[in-house]
């Protein structure tokens, strides 16, 4: 609220709102898709794998965003009809609730998408030792510690949002993490050129080659989609600490509800290319339909 007065007196971009029947809309639809995601593999025993377990992961941090976005909505409304304060005790609680579901949201994003990224590397290079390395049990071992990690960074992350030595390590952590998983895919692809020729003699290589690089490519797809979704929202976060007083910074902020709905959109878009690029999960849900019909 302080941010959009200031906004308002410094420079002439007009504030860009949302419908809310929209935000509603966009973030109901991102819940229902997830938990479809969800469901699909509960269900299906042949998707009890490791790689589809850190799928399930997203889609639950894709949900809390769309959760998230859903109840800042409702409270803003309740705010707005009287039936609650901007500045009260409990009012403030529920704000540092939202928050760390927000952080939530993004770091299990953030950890579920390098999860992946590294289980794709492991089947890709060490295709033969993949099921010693990646087990079942490891790969549960590891969303327990990822989102043991979140919760304690959301919380803490949330109580002391006002403090700079707070807000830039969770900044930094964001691009760090999309780098270091970037570079992880660059070594994939050079590497994968090389292995290509070495794995080509074994049986059934070539098959299992063009699946692994089927699901890096589907990664990447997902890397993409959640930097488009995301940085903008992050940007604003930066930019509303270190220069809200600024006339480009505050213009760039003016657009706040759209980087809100982009946040929802990604919850929507990553169901999608699950269905379309996975022919197990396709084949599930149309059972699912068939069945309930």
């Amino acid at each position: 609220e302080n941010i959009s007065d200031v906004s308002l007196n410094i420079t002439d971009c007009t504030q860009v709102v949302v419908p809310e029947e929209v935000f509603f809309t966009v973030a109901a639809a991102g819940i229902l898709e997830n938990l479809l995601i969800l469901i699909a593999v509960v269900r299906n025993k042949n998707l009890h794998l490791p790689m589809y377990f850190f799928i399930c992961s997203l889609a639950i941090s894709d949900m809390l965003g769309s959760l998230y976005k859903t109840l800042e909505n409702i409270f803003i409304i309740l705010c707005k009809m009287g039936y609650l304060t901007r500045h009260g005790d409990f009012e403030k609680k529920l704000d540092d609730a939202m928050d760390s579901m927000f952080i939530l949201s993004l770091l299990g994003s953030i950890f579920s998408l390098l999860a992946i990224a590294a289980d794709r590397y492991i089947t890709i290079f060490y295709a033969l030792r993949y099921h010693n390395i990646m087990t079942l049990r490891r790969a549960l071992v590891i969303l327990a510690i990822i989102w043991t990690f979140c919760a304690g960074s959301s919380i803490a992350i949330a109580l002391f949002s006002y403090e700079a030595a707070t807000v830039i390590p969770f900044t930094i952590l964001f691009p760090l993490m999309m780098f270091f998983t970037l570079c992880l895919y660059v070594h994939m692809f050079l590497l994968a050129r090389s292995h290509a020729k070495k794995i080509a003699s074994l049986p059934t290589s070539t098959v299992h080659h063009r699946t692994n690089m089927k699901g890096a490519i589907t990664l990447t797809i997902f890397l993409g989609v959640f930097l488009c979704c995301w940085a903008p929202f992050v940007l604003h976060i930066l930019l509303a600490r270190f220069c809200p007083h600024n006339p480009y910074c505050a213009c760039y902020m003016s657009i706040f509800h759209v980087n809100g709905t982009l946040i929802m959109c990604n919850a929507i878009i990553n169901p999608m290319i699950f269905a379309f690029r996975s022919p197990e999960l396709r084949n599930t849900f149309k059972k699912m339909f068939y069945c309930s019909r």
